[in-house]
């Protein structure tokens, strides 16, 4: 009977080792450097931590039933706010996607002029995006939508770019060899590949700007985060208690709602 015998597992050469050391090296060295730069007082930072936990955990922890109406009317306000920020971020990203797709446009230079606009689009903070808009449009919750809706186009656009790279373009090529129209390819050979998957990041960034929309309001915004910065300034630590209650209770329900959907559609 013939015997087999697993090859040698390869060594590692000496170059590869002195690689990783010198990598992990720079690493730690990264580290070190990094809190040596930022000059922290540990001790006093440690204390401070201490005497403020002692003090604002127990107030959390007893929230303030007693402004829950107007919680729960922020909080509406900030499922409005990013379920509008989201939807007319799925709208602008579908044609951006397209010129950014290399196998739509027919070329390279659409193509990386649809990356850079998404690139750019997703260099901006949604923050920074907030703040600029109430500058334009006022401290109202339409301020936070547009912030919303530029903020998720990059992302989106980059996802249904990258969904339409990745096509069966084999049924693209059987449907022109028959004949058929740029429309009639569209509709019968490119939607039924990318609207699943479309819908599916759609509602994922959807969960995503719940959580973004809950800060807005700190730089004028709507929503809840202008109940965040006000309790904050007031140290009502009760009243914030009832506010991150209502923020974990609705973001875990859109959570598990859409992971339910996203699965079917999937």
């Amino acid at each position: 009977m013939e015997t087999y015998s697993l090859p040698p597992k390869p060594k590692n050469s000496l170059y590869k080792k002195l690689k990783m050391i010198i990598i992990t090296l720079l690493v730690i060295a990264l580290y070190v450097w990094t809190f040596v730069s930022i000059d922290i007082d540990w001790g006093r930072a440690i204390e401070r931590a201490a005497n403020n936990f002692q003090r604002v955990i127990p107030k959390l922890f007893s929230p303030d039933w007693t402004a829950t109406g107007e919680v729960a009317l922020s909080m509406l306000e900030t499922v409005f706010i990013a379920f509008a920020g989201s939807l007319m971020a799925a709208i602008l990203a579908v044609p951006l996607a397209f010129l950014a797709a290399h196998n739509m446009m027919g070329g390279k230079i659409f193509s990386t002029i649809g990356k850079w606009i998404l690139s750019a689009v997703r260099a901006f903070p949604d923050l920074i995006l907030a703040i600029l808009f109430v500058v334009a449009v006022g401290p109202n919750a339409f301020a936070g939508v547009l912030a919303i809706a530029i903020g998720s186009t990059g992302m989106l656009g980059k996802m249904f770019s990258e969904i339409i790279e990745s096509i069966d373009m084999e049924v693209v090529q059987a449907m022109e060899a028959n004949g058929a129209n740029k429309i009639q390819i569209l509709f019968y050979a490119v939607m039924p590949q990318i609207i699943p998957e479309f819908l599916s990041f759609a509602i994922y960034r959807f969960e995503v700007d719940i959580r973004a929309s809950s800060i807005l309001g700190i730089v004028g915004a709507g929503g809840i985060g202008t109940m965040i910065i006000f309790a904050s300034n007031n140290r009502n630590w009760n009243e914030m208690g009832t506010i991150l209650l209502a923020i974990i209770i609705v973001v875990t329900i859109i959570d598990f709602a859409s992971s339910r959907i996203r699965n079917k559609i999937v």
